[in-house]
Protein backbone atom coordinates (compact mmCIF):
# COMPACT_ATOMS: atom_id res chain seq x y z
CA UNK A 1 0.00 0.00 0.00
CA UNK A 2 1.40 3.54 -1.00
CA UNK A 3 1.73 6.04 2.08
CA UNK A 4 1.08 9.17 2.42
CA UNK A 5 5.33 9.36 2.98
CA UNK A 6 5.89 8.01 0.50
CA UNK A 7 3.79 10.30 -2.13
CA UNK A 8 5.07 13.39 -0.48
CA UNK A 9 8.76 12.31 -1.01
CA UNK A 10 7.89 11.34 -4.56
CA UNK A 11 6.35 15.15 -4.89
CA UNK A 12 9.20 16.83 -3.09
CA UNK A 13 11.51 14.77 -5.50
CA UNK A 14 9.71 16.23 -9.17
CA UNK A 15 9.57 19.35 -7.59
CA UNK A 16 13.57 19.57 -6.79
CA UNK A 17 14.32 18.69 -10.23
CA UNK A 18 11.87 21.31 -12.02
CA UNK A 19 13.11 23.83 -9.70
CA UNK A 20 16.68 22.75 -10.08
CA UNK A 21 16.22 23.93 -14.39
CA UNK A 22 17.31 27.21 -14.69
CA UNK A 23 14.77 29.60 -16.38
CA UNK A 24 16.23 29.57 -19.59
CA UNK A 25 16.36 25.56 -19.74
CA UNK A 26 19.84 25.14 -19.12
CA UNK A 27 21.70 22.78 -16.54
CA UNK A 28 22.02 24.61 -13.30
CA UNK A 29 24.32 23.15 -10.28
CA UNK A 30 21.08 21.70 -8.69
CA UNK A 31 19.75 20.18 -11.53
CA UNK A 32 23.52 18.81 -12.23
CA UNK A 33 22.95 17.19 -8.48
CA UNK A 34 19.84 15.57 -9.17
CA UNK A 35 20.85 14.14 -12.85
CA UNK A 36 24.55 12.65 -10.83
CA UNK A 37 22.27 11.63 -8.18
CA UNK A 38 20.34 8.89 -11.09
CA UNK A 39 23.89 7.47 -11.63
CA UNK A 40 24.90 4.92 -8.58
CA UNK A 41 27.95 2.77 -9.63
CA UNK A 42 28.16 -0.61 -8.87
CA UNK A 43 30.92 -2.99 -9.39
CA UNK A 44 29.26 -4.22 -12.71
CA UNK A 45 29.45 -0.42 -13.90
CA UNK A 46 33.04 0.01 -12.95
CA UNK A 47 33.99 -3.25 -15.32
CA UNK A 48 31.57 -2.03 -18.27
CA UNK A 49 33.69 1.29 -17.73
CA UNK A 50 37.58 -0.43 -17.83
CA UNK A 51 36.19 -2.81 -20.89
CA UNK A 52 34.53 -0.10 -23.07
CA UNK A 53 37.46 2.10 -22.50
CA UNK A 54 39.58 -0.29 -24.20
CA UNK A 55 37.32 -1.91 -26.41
CA UNK A 56 34.96 -1.28 -29.73
CA UNK A 57 31.62 -1.01 -28.49
CA UNK A 58 30.59 -3.28 -31.16
CA UNK A 59 33.11 -5.98 -30.14
CA UNK A 60 31.22 -5.94 -27.06
CA UNK A 61 27.68 -5.80 -27.87
CA UNK A 62 28.03 -9.10 -30.16
CA UNK A 63 24.98 -11.37 -30.05
CA UNK A 64 26.77 -14.77 -29.69
CA UNK A 65 23.65 -16.37 -29.67
CA UNK A 66 22.86 -15.07 -33.25
CA UNK A 67 25.78 -16.12 -34.74
CA UNK A 68 23.57 -19.31 -35.61
CA UNK A 69 21.09 -17.52 -37.77
CA UNK A 70 23.66 -16.87 -40.45
CA UNK A 71 23.15 -19.00 -43.04
CA UNK A 72 24.37 -19.04 -46.93
CA UNK A 73 22.02 -21.00 -48.82
CA UNK A 74 19.78 -19.47 -51.18
CA UNK A 75 16.41 -20.63 -52.82
CA UNK A 76 16.53 -18.14 -56.04
CA UNK A 77 20.04 -17.09 -57.57
CA UNK A 78 21.07 -14.41 -60.30
CA UNK A 79 23.92 -15.56 -62.05
CA UNK A 80 27.35 -14.40 -60.66
CA UNK A 81 29.50 -11.49 -61.59
CA UNK A 82 32.64 -9.80 -60.83
CA UNK A 83 32.68 -7.38 -57.83
CA UNK A 84 33.38 -4.03 -57.85
CA UNK A 85 35.05 -1.53 -55.67
CA UNK A 86 33.76 1.87 -55.32
CA UNK A 87 37.40 2.76 -52.93
CA UNK A 88 37.03 6.01 -51.16
CA UNK A 89 33.93 7.34 -52.99
CA UNK A 90 30.40 8.20 -52.63
CA UNK A 91 29.44 6.14 -55.87
CA UNK A 92 27.83 3.15 -54.65
CA UNK A 93 24.46 4.12 -56.82
CA UNK A 94 26.24 3.70 -60.72
CA UNK A 95 28.10 1.16 -59.35
CA UNK A 96 24.83 -0.60 -58.33
CA UNK A 97 23.06 0.75 -61.62
CA UNK A 98 25.91 -0.06 -63.77
CA UNK A 99 25.72 -3.82 -62.46
CA UNK A 100 22.16 -3.73 -63.18
CA UNK A 101 23.25 -2.70 -66.58
CA UNK A 102 26.13 -5.47 -67.90
CA UNK A 103 23.74 -8.49 -66.00
CA UNK A 104 21.00 -7.39 -68.20
CA UNK A 105 23.26 -7.58 -71.30
CA UNK A 106 24.71 -10.65 -70.29
CA UNK A 107 21.12 -11.85 -70.10
CA UNK A 108 20.09 -11.52 -73.14
CA UNK A 109 23.65 -11.30 -75.07
CA UNK A 110 22.94 -14.25 -78.00
CA UNK A 111 26.22 -14.46 -78.13
CA UNK A 112 26.78 -14.48 -74.04
CA UNK A 113 29.09 -11.39 -74.22
CA UNK A 114 30.09 -9.49 -70.90
CA UNK A 115 31.23 -6.19 -70.42
CA UNK A 116 32.49 -4.03 -67.54
CA UNK A 117 30.94 0.07 -67.78
CA UNK A 118 33.23 2.75 -66.96
CA UNK A 119 32.69 4.26 -64.12
CA UNK A 120 34.98 7.07 -64.25
CA UNK A 121 33.49 8.11 -67.50
CA UNK A 122 30.07 8.13 -66.54
CA UNK A 123 31.05 9.76 -63.58
CA UNK A 124 33.13 12.78 -65.70
CA UNK A 125 29.65 13.68 -67.33
CA UNK A 126 28.31 13.68 -63.35
CA UNK A 127 30.27 16.24 -62.30
CA UNK A 128 29.51 18.23 -65.13
CA UNK A 129 26.22 17.92 -65.10
CA UNK A 130 25.83 18.81 -61.61
CA UNK A 131 28.15 21.47 -61.59
CA UNK A 132 25.44 23.02 -64.38
CA UNK A 133 22.39 22.15 -62.34
CA UNK A 134 23.55 24.21 -59.27
CA UNK A 135 24.56 27.25 -61.27
CA UNK A 136 21.08 26.89 -62.87
CA UNK A 137 19.29 26.38 -60.19
CA UNK A 138 20.69 29.43 -58.02
CA UNK A 139 19.70 31.84 -60.72
CA UNK A 140 16.38 30.61 -61.12
CA UNK A 141 16.11 31.20 -57.15
CA UNK A 142 17.96 34.45 -57.48
CA UNK A 143 14.96 36.61 -56.48
CA UNK A 144 15.15 35.08 -53.20
CA UNK A 145 16.96 36.17 -50.06
CA UNK A 146 20.59 33.77 -49.42
CA UNK A 147 18.92 32.44 -45.65
CA UNK A 148 15.91 31.02 -48.38
CA UNK A 149 15.94 27.46 -47.67
CA UNK A 150 16.24 26.30 -51.83
CA UNK A 151 19.20 28.90 -51.94
CA UNK A 152 20.81 27.25 -48.79
CA UNK A 153 20.18 23.67 -50.40
CA UNK A 154 22.03 25.09 -53.66
CA UNK A 155 25.30 26.63 -51.83
CA UNK A 156 25.39 23.93 -48.85
CA UNK A 157 25.28 20.96 -51.40
CA UNK A 158 26.70 22.61 -54.66
CA UNK A 159 28.35 19.24 -56.08
CA UNK A 160 28.33 15.33 -55.15
CA UNK A 161 29.11 12.40 -55.95
CA UNK A 162 25.93 10.55 -54.75
CA UNK A 163 22.86 9.76 -56.14
CA UNK A 164 20.13 7.36 -57.58
CA UNK A 165 19.89 4.85 -60.61
CA UNK A 166 17.45 7.90 -61.80
CA UNK A 167 20.97 9.78 -62.52
CA UNK A 168 21.82 6.28 -64.67
CA UNK A 169 19.05 6.58 -66.98
CA UNK A 170 19.21 10.09 -67.79
CA UNK A 171 23.41 10.24 -68.00
CA UNK A 172 23.63 6.92 -70.01
CA UNK A 173 21.14 7.98 -72.05
CA UNK A 174 22.77 11.35 -72.80
CA UNK A 175 26.18 10.83 -73.04
CA UNK A 176 26.49 7.08 -73.73
CA UNK A 177 28.94 4.44 -71.92
CA UNK A 178 32.81 2.70 -72.14
CA UNK A 179 34.36 0.30 -71.27
CA UNK A 180 36.28 0.37 -68.08
CA UNK A 181 39.12 -0.63 -69.72
CA UNK A 182 38.91 2.33 -71.86
CA UNK A 183 38.44 4.74 -69.42
CA UNK A 184 40.01 3.08 -66.31
CA UNK A 185 39.68 4.77 -63.25
CA UNK A 186 42.09 7.75 -61.43
CA UNK A 187 42.98 8.71 -58.00
CA UNK A 188 40.46 11.51 -57.89
CA UNK A 189 37.66 9.23 -59.52
CA UNK A 190 38.43 6.49 -56.34
CA UNK A 191 39.40 9.89 -53.64
CA UNK A 192 36.60 11.96 -54.21
CA UNK A 193 37.02 14.21 -51.52
CA UNK A 194 39.63 16.92 -52.39
CA UNK A 195 38.61 17.30 -55.89
CA UNK A 196 34.78 17.72 -54.63
CA UNK A 197 35.56 20.49 -51.89
CA UNK A 198 37.63 22.37 -54.87
CA UNK A 199 34.90 22.44 -56.99
CA UNK A 200 32.61 23.35 -54.39
CA UNK A 201 34.35 26.06 -53.53
CA UNK A 202 34.57 27.17 -57.04
CA UNK A 203 31.03 26.94 -58.11
CA UNK A 204 29.80 28.18 -54.54
CA UNK A 205 31.85 31.56 -56.12
CA UNK A 206 30.58 31.07 -59.26
CA UNK A 207 26.83 30.63 -57.92
CA UNK A 208 27.50 34.44 -55.82
CA UNK A 209 28.60 35.75 -59.21
CA UNK A 210 25.47 34.51 -61.21
CA UNK A 211 23.33 35.74 -58.36
CA UNK A 212 24.74 39.38 -58.50
CA UNK A 213 24.76 39.15 -62.51
CA UNK A 214 21.10 38.43 -62.26
CA UNK A 215 20.20 40.83 -59.64
CA UNK A 216 21.51 43.80 -61.53
CA UNK A 217 19.73 43.14 -64.67
CA UNK A 218 22.63 41.83 -66.84
CA UNK A 219 20.81 40.45 -70.09
CA UNK A 220 19.81 37.23 -69.77
CA UNK A 221 22.42 35.94 -73.11
CA UNK A 222 25.59 37.66 -70.93
CA UNK A 223 24.79 35.50 -68.13
CA UNK A 224 24.63 32.25 -70.20
CA UNK A 225 27.78 33.17 -72.15
CA UNK A 226 29.24 33.69 -68.39
CA UNK A 227 27.98 30.58 -67.12
CA UNK A 228 29.40 28.98 -70.25
CA UNK A 229 32.71 30.38 -69.23
CA UNK A 230 32.20 29.06 -65.92
CA UNK A 231 31.22 25.47 -66.50
CA UNK A 232 34.65 25.31 -69.32
CA UNK A 233 36.78 25.84 -66.00
CA UNK A 234 34.94 23.16 -64.31
CA UNK A 235 34.95 20.86 -67.44
CA UNK A 236 39.04 21.57 -67.45
CA UNK A 237 39.52 20.64 -63.77
CA UNK A 238 37.55 17.61 -64.21
CA UNK A 239 39.82 16.97 -67.30
CA UNK A 240 42.72 17.29 -64.74
CA UNK A 241 41.66 15.08 -62.42
CA UNK A 242 39.30 12.27 -64.29
CA UNK A 243 40.50 12.35 -67.66
CA UNK A 244 39.30 13.63 -70.72
CA UNK A 245 36.31 11.60 -71.98
CA UNK A 246 36.66 9.25 -74.63
CA UNK A 247 34.99 10.47 -77.72
CA UNK A 248 35.52 7.04 -79.74
CA UNK A 249 37.37 3.78 -79.29
CA UNK A 250 38.42 0.55 -80.34
CA UNK A 251 37.16 -2.62 -78.26
CA UNK A 252 36.70 -6.27 -78.16
CA UNK A 253 33.85 -7.90 -76.64
CA UNK A 254 34.59 -11.03 -74.89
CA UNK A 255 32.73 -13.80 -72.89
CA UNK A 256 32.39 -14.73 -69.47
CA UNK A 257 35.94 -16.76 -69.55
CA UNK A 258 37.42 -13.98 -71.29
CA UNK A 259 37.19 -15.11 -74.90
CA UNK A 260 37.29 -12.98 -77.92
CA UNK A 261 33.94 -12.59 -79.44
CA UNK A 262 33.33 -11.68 -82.57
CA UNK A 263 35.48 -9.05 -84.28
CA UNK A 264 36.99 -5.88 -82.41
CA UNK A 265 35.01 -2.58 -83.62
CA UNK A 266 35.02 0.81 -83.30
CA UNK A 267 32.56 2.56 -80.97
CA UNK A 268 31.55 5.88 -79.97
CA UNK A 269 30.04 6.07 -76.63
CA UNK A 270 26.36 6.39 -77.68
CA UNK A 271 26.93 3.82 -80.36
CA UNK A 272 28.57 1.57 -76.90
CA UNK A 273 25.22 2.39 -75.33
CA UNK A 274 22.93 1.36 -77.79
CA UNK A 275 24.88 -2.12 -78.36
CA UNK A 276 24.76 -3.18 -74.49
CA UNK A 277 22.05 -1.23 -73.27
CA UNK A 278 19.91 -0.81 -76.33
CA UNK A 279 16.58 1.90 -76.30
CA UNK A 280 15.63 4.52 -73.40
CA UNK A 281 16.18 3.36 -69.86
CA UNK A 282 14.15 6.31 -69.14
CA UNK A 283 10.29 5.04 -69.07
CA UNK A 284 11.26 1.52 -68.67
CA UNK A 285 11.54 1.40 -64.78
CA UNK A 286 9.47 2.21 -61.53
CA UNK A 287 11.05 3.04 -58.31
CA UNK A 288 9.31 2.47 -55.49
CA UNK A 289 9.87 3.11 -51.54
CA UNK A 290 9.19 2.17 -47.88
CA UNK A 291 7.98 5.67 -46.26
CA UNK A 292 6.10 4.64 -43.20
CA UNK A 293 5.34 8.52 -42.38
CA UNK A 294 3.96 8.62 -45.69
CA UNK A 295 0.51 7.01 -47.13
CA UNK A 296 1.14 4.39 -49.23
CA UNK A 297 0.13 4.21 -52.74
CA UNK A 298 0.53 7.32 -53.53
CA UNK A 299 3.48 8.83 -55.72
CA UNK A 300 5.85 11.31 -55.19
CA UNK A 301 8.45 13.50 -56.46
CA UNK A 302 11.66 15.00 -55.29
CA UNK A 303 12.26 18.75 -56.44
CA UNK A 304 14.97 19.70 -57.76
CA UNK A 305 16.84 16.15 -56.71
CA UNK A 306 18.26 14.94 -60.33
CA UNK A 307 21.16 14.71 -61.65
CA UNK A 308 20.66 16.75 -65.32
CA UNK A 309 18.86 19.70 -65.43
CA UNK A 310 17.39 19.04 -68.18
CA UNK A 311 16.41 15.32 -66.67
CA UNK A 312 14.22 13.75 -64.44
CA UNK A 313 13.05 14.36 -60.85
CA UNK A 314 13.49 11.52 -58.37
CA UNK A 315 9.66 10.09 -58.61
CA UNK A 316 8.52 6.70 -56.56
CA UNK A 317 5.79 5.27 -55.39
CA UNK A 318 5.42 4.59 -51.62
CA UNK A 319 4.62 1.02 -51.05
CA UNK A 320 4.47 -1.11 -47.84
CA UNK A 321 7.00 -3.86 -47.36
CA UNK A 322 5.50 -6.49 -47.69
CA UNK A 323 4.23 -5.52 -51.69
CA UNK A 324 7.99 -4.50 -52.42
CA UNK A 325 9.61 -7.78 -51.22
CA UNK A 326 6.93 -9.48 -54.18
CA UNK A 327 8.40 -6.97 -56.86
CA UNK A 328 11.91 -7.92 -56.17
CA UNK A 329 11.11 -11.82 -55.76
CA UNK A 330 9.23 -11.90 -59.23
CA UNK A 331 12.10 -9.94 -60.82
CA UNK A 332 15.02 -12.07 -59.32
CA UNK A 333 13.25 -15.43 -60.22
CA UNK A 334 13.70 -14.40 -63.50
CA UNK A 335 17.57 -13.52 -63.38
CA UNK A 336 17.12 -10.06 -63.20
CA UNK A 337 19.06 -8.25 -60.31
CA UNK A 338 17.78 -4.69 -59.32
CA UNK A 339 19.21 -1.63 -57.72
CA UNK A 340 18.37 -0.96 -54.31
CA UNK A 341 19.29 0.72 -51.16
CA UNK A 342 19.76 0.60 -47.26
CA UNK A 343 20.95 2.19 -44.24
CA UNK A 344 23.28 -0.34 -44.42
CA UNK A 345 25.69 1.10 -41.43
CA UNK A 346 22.53 -0.72 -38.95
CA UNK A 347 23.17 -3.86 -37.19
CA UNK A 348 26.01 -4.66 -39.87
CA UNK A 349 28.62 -7.43 -38.94
CA UNK A 350 31.72 -6.07 -41.42
CA UNK A 351 33.66 -9.15 -40.68
CA UNK A 352 30.81 -11.94 -41.31
CA UNK A 353 29.14 -9.39 -43.80
CA UNK A 354 25.67 -9.99 -42.32
CA UNK A 355 22.69 -7.78 -41.52
CA UNK A 356 20.29 -8.48 -39.17
CA UNK A 357 18.03 -6.53 -35.69
CA UNK A 358 20.02 -8.78 -33.29
CA UNK A 359 23.62 -8.30 -34.32
CA UNK A 360 24.33 -6.02 -31.59
CA UNK A 361 22.22 -5.67 -28.21
CA UNK A 362 23.41 -2.02 -27.18
CA UNK A 363 21.21 -1.33 -25.05
CA UNK A 364 22.37 -4.29 -22.21
CA UNK A 365 25.80 -2.85 -22.62
CA UNK A 366 24.37 0.57 -21.75
CA UNK A 367 21.56 -0.05 -19.54
CA UNK A 368 19.07 1.47 -21.68
CA UNK A 369 16.56 0.75 -25.01
CA UNK A 370 16.19 2.07 -28.41
CA UNK A 371 12.55 1.65 -29.37
CA UNK A 372 12.25 3.76 -31.82
CA UNK A 373 10.20 2.30 -35.01
CA UNK A 374 11.41 2.95 -38.74
CA UNK A 375 8.93 6.15 -39.11
CA UNK A 376 10.42 8.13 -35.80
CA UNK A 377 13.73 7.15 -36.97
CA UNK A 378 13.55 8.37 -40.39
CA UNK A 379 11.75 11.52 -38.88
CA UNK A 380 14.56 12.32 -36.62
CA UNK A 381 17.21 12.06 -38.73
CA UNK A 382 18.20 8.46 -37.25
CA UNK A 383 17.98 6.48 -39.98
CA UNK A 384 17.96 7.27 -43.98
CA UNK A 385 19.02 5.52 -46.90
CA UNK A 386 22.55 5.96 -47.42
CA UNK A 387 24.09 3.04 -49.64
CA UNK A 388 23.00 1.43 -52.73
CA UNK A 389 24.00 -2.30 -53.85
CA UNK A 390 22.63 -4.83 -55.89
CA UNK A 391 20.32 -6.95 -54.93
CA UNK A 392 20.84 -10.40 -56.67
CA UNK A 393 19.49 -13.59 -54.36
CA UNK A 394 16.50 -14.12 -52.04
CA UNK A 395 15.47 -17.14 -49.84
CA UNK A 396 12.14 -18.33 -49.50
CA UNK A 397 10.54 -20.86 -47.28
CA UNK A 398 7.80 -23.12 -48.03
CA UNK A 399 4.92 -21.02 -48.55
CA UNK A 400 7.14 -18.77 -50.48
CA UNK A 401 8.06 -15.95 -48.11
CA UNK A 402 11.50 -14.27 -48.10
CA UNK A 403 13.71 -15.40 -45.06
CA UNK A 404 17.07 -13.57 -46.33
CA UNK A 405 18.87 -12.07 -48.59
CA UNK A 406 21.76 -11.39 -50.75
CA UNK A 407 23.20 -8.23 -52.15
CA UNK A 408 26.24 -7.25 -54.28
CA UNK A 409 28.39 -4.92 -52.71
CA UNK A 410 30.77 -2.54 -53.81
CA UNK A 411 33.65 -2.53 -51.19
CA UNK A 412 35.73 -4.63 -52.65
CA UNK A 413 36.04 -8.63 -52.98
CA UNK A 414 37.21 -9.18 -50.06
CA UNK A 415 34.58 -7.90 -47.64
CA UNK A 416 32.41 -9.23 -46.31
CA UNK A 417 31.02 -12.89 -48.18
CA UNK A 418 33.49 -12.10 -50.59
CA UNK A 419 32.14 -8.85 -51.73
CA UNK A 420 28.50 -9.59 -51.18
CA UNK A 421 26.18 -8.84 -48.20
CA UNK A 422 23.18 -11.26 -46.11
CA UNK A 423 20.74 -9.35 -44.85
CA UNK A 424 17.74 -11.17 -42.96
CA UNK A 425 13.87 -10.36 -43.63
CA UNK A 426 13.42 -8.60 -40.40
CA UNK A 427 16.99 -6.39 -41.39
CA UNK A 428 15.83 -6.09 -44.85
CA UNK A 429 12.23 -5.03 -43.50
CA UNK A 430 13.62 -2.65 -41.12
CA UNK A 431 16.83 -1.07 -43.22
CA UNK A 432 15.25 -1.59 -46.92
CA UNK A 433 14.14 2.09 -48.72
CA UNK A 434 14.49 2.15 -52.38
CA UNK A 435 14.06 -0.31 -54.95
CA UNK A 436 14.33 -0.09 -58.53
CA UNK A 437 11.73 -2.49 -60.81
CA UNK A 438 11.91 -3.11 -64.39
CA UNK A 439 7.89 -2.37 -65.39
CA UNK A 440 7.24 -6.25 -66.95
CA UNK A 441 7.28 -6.99 -63.32
CA UNK A 442 4.86 -4.44 -62.02
CA UNK A 443 1.18 -5.54 -61.16
CA UNK A 444 -1.22 -2.92 -63.69
CA UNK A 445 -2.56 -1.48 -60.47
CA UNK A 446 0.85 -0.61 -59.18
CA UNK A 447 1.92 1.15 -62.67
CA UNK A 448 -1.89 2.98 -62.27
CA UNK A 449 -0.42 4.16 -59.00
CA UNK A 450 2.60 5.38 -60.30
CA UNK A 451 1.05 7.52 -63.09
CA UNK A 452 -0.36 9.53 -60.11
CA UNK A 453 0.24 13.58 -60.59
CA UNK A 454 3.09 12.61 -58.30
CA UNK A 455 3.24 14.63 -54.57
CA UNK A 456 6.01 17.30 -54.70
CA UNK A 457 8.12 16.85 -51.94
CA UNK A 458 11.44 18.67 -50.52
CA UNK A 459 14.77 17.39 -50.84
CA UNK A 460 15.63 18.44 -47.54
CA UNK A 461 13.40 15.87 -45.87
CA UNK A 462 15.94 13.12 -43.99
CA UNK A 463 15.02 10.24 -46.43
CA UNK A 464 16.06 11.70 -49.74
CA UNK A 465 20.10 12.37 -48.67
CA UNK A 466 21.45 10.72 -52.48
CA UNK A 467 22.74 6.93 -52.23
CA UNK A 468 26.77 7.22 -51.26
Amino acid sequence: MITKMFIMSTLLSISGIISAQTEAGGISSKMLQNIEREKIESATDKALRNAIAGNAIDDLTKNQENQSVLDTHFSIETPVQNIMDQKSSGRCWMFSGLNVLRSNFALSDPQHRTVEFSQDYLFFWDQLEKANLMLQGVLDCADKPMDDTRVEFFFKNPISDGGTFCGIADLAEKYGLAPKNVQPETFSSENTKKMASLISSKLRQYGLELRKMKNSGVKAETIRARKTEMLGTIYHILCLTLGQPVTNFTYQMRDKDGNAVGKEKNYTPKEFYQETVGGKLNGTFIMVMNDPRRPYHKTYEVEYDRHTYDGHNWKYLNLPMNEISDLAIASLKDGHKLYSSYDVGKQLDRKNGFCDTENYDYGSLLGTTFPMEKADRISTFDSGSTHAMTLTEVDLDAKGNPIKWKVENSWGADYGQKGYLIMTNRWFNEYMFRLVVDKKYIPEQLMKEFGQKPIMVMPEDPLFDEDK
